[in-house]
């Protein structure tokens, strides 16, 4: 992996590395608990980590959806984790604005996918010199994002990576194109994005839904095809989640599927 992510343990493993964590901040307690048992776990399975969890959810379909304990409360929490356990955060951010405010607290800046191509908030992320996640934009074919990566590059930051999230199928479910994974990967270290790839958005609730019954599914072969790094959202209660429950992870299950992802990357390694 050609990117330098402060803090990031366990590369002379030669594993691919896992963004995880819960949707966004709900408390204190909450985020150190996950990250704790997160730590645990990826230390154990010599897994890299990065903890993940959104300050704010910008992106809301009803105006009364959860969207945050405040931004700088929650930003302090994401930088005590960091602190705490030694391992680098990342979060998302919003405008060109917000950017120079998340890097303070956070290693790596996302872009979220619906403002993957706003040049002024690839350049604000570039301007910190901190990592910047891109989000592949739903809409968007592969090929696309090397645009996106360029115009972080050419504003003088190399550190960039590109996460898969899924293709919009119709108007209401995801597809991972896996053959866009080794396409992306000309362009920078990518990332499979497991649990938003499978979420069910513009549901008539207004609340999106999402099918994590096949989240090993996707991550079995999103590991097989080749990729950098996984991302997914987990928690100890997902039914009870505020933000994105539908397609999140149980904690307990994360160690059994790490073992699988593991043993599958292994295999590969070998041809």
């Amino acid at each position: 992996m050609n990117i330098n992510i402060p803090k990031l343990k366990h590369t002379d493993a030669g594993r691919f590395f896992v963004m995880a964590g819960p949707c966004v901040i709900e408390g204190e307690e909450m985020a150190l608990k996950i990250a704790e048992r997160l730590v645990k776990e990826c230390d154990e399975l010599k897994l890299p980590l990065i903890f993940k969890g959104s300050y704010r959810k910008a992106n809301r379909s009803r105006i009364d959806s959860f969207s945050g304990i405040g931004d700088e409360k929650a930003l302090k929490i994401l930088a005590r984790v960091g602190k705490e356990f030694d391992i680098p955060v990342v979060t998302d951010f919003h405008s060109a604005a917000e950017a120079p405010m998340a890097a303070e607290y956070v290693d790596v800046l996302q872009v979220p996918a619906f403002l993957c191509r706003q040049t002024d908030i690839l350049q604000a992320a570039a301007a910190t010199g901190k990592v910047v996640n891109i989000k592949k934009g739903q809409f968007l074919a592969p090929e696309a994002m090397q645009h996106a990566v360029r115009k972080v590059i050419d504003s003088g930051n190399s550190n960039v990576l590109i996460t898969d999230r899924g293709t919009m199928m119709g108007y209401q479910d995801l597809v991972v194109d896996f053959r866009g994974l080794p396409v992306m990967r000309q362009f920078a270290p990518v990332v499979l994005d497991i649990t938003h790839s499978l979420q069910q958005p513009n549901q008539s609730s207004g609340v999106t839904g999402g099918k994590p019954e096949l989240i090993e599914t996707i991550a079995r072969a999103g590991v097989a095809v080749g990729l950098d790094g996984i991302f997914l959202e987990t928690h100890p209660d997902p039914k009870n989640a505020k933000s994105d429950g539908a397609n999140m992870l149980q904690i307990d299950l994360f160690r059994g599927l790490m073992q699988h992802l593991i043993a599958i990357h292994e295999t590969v390694a070998k041809f």
